[in-house]
């Protein structure tokens, strides 16, 4: 993304909406303001925002003059934060993005673990901390890119089961499924400002 791009999305609200028009699809502004508790005309305003930036478009052949139908456009939008931080014009837009990708995060990570599963749900997903690697900043970005490699090898596989002529939808337990995959540098213990209060 662009400064401009940056400076579109970074609204709570409009990332909540795309937030929502990802995972479940498209919808209008009606639809949208109801499961938001927000008024329709500020979802439109938000909507049409969006669509200005390229990351929202109109699904054209469906609603009416009147209802609008919107989906999320299937790009992806990569953000190299170290691009805005010197940049003034941004550093407010940047802020506001990061917080609420981390928001957004943690609160499908809260849902998951305060709804009813079963066993067999329960018992696949898994939150996972990692923390007796130590890594230098090549060795980190190809760790990445591995697990990357992994995701998509299963999407693609996905992608075939749900093709095949004898696929049916209406008897697979397949599910939507989230992936939050949070790897990142850790300042040693020396280096973080402030009293270790693990030394009291």
């Amino acid at each position: 993304m662009d400064a401009r791009s940056l400076r579109g999305i970074a609204h709570p609200l409009r990332m909540r909406i795309l937030e929502l028009l990802r995972l479940d699809g498209p919808d209008t502004a009606t639809g949208l303001g109801r499961r938001l508790g927000e008024n329709t005309g500020t979802v439109s305003w938000h909507l049409r925002h969006l669509a200005d930036h390229g990351f929202i478009e109109e699904e054209t052949g469906r609603g009416t003059r009147r209802e609008r139908w919107w989906r999320a456009v299937r790009v992806s939008h990569n953000l190299n934060t170290t691009e805005f931080r010197e940049d003034p014009d941004a550093r407010g837009a940047l802020s506001v993005y990061v917080h609420e990708i981390v928001q957004q995060h943690f609160n499908r990570v809260i849902g998951y673990l305060t709804e009813d599963w079963d066993a067999d749900w329960r018992n696949a997903g898994t939150l996972t901390q990692v923390h007796d690697l130590r890594l230098a900043p090549d060795q980190l970005a190809a760790l990445n890119a591995e697990l990357m490699t992994v995701i998509d090898r299963h999407r693609e596989s996905a992608q075939v089961s749900r093709q095949a002529p004898d696929a049916d939808a209406g008897t697979t337990d397949a599910r939507p499924v989230i992936i939050q995959l949070q790897s990142f540098p850790r300042r040693d213990r020396q280096e973080r400002p402030g009293p270790d209060r693990g030394d009291r």
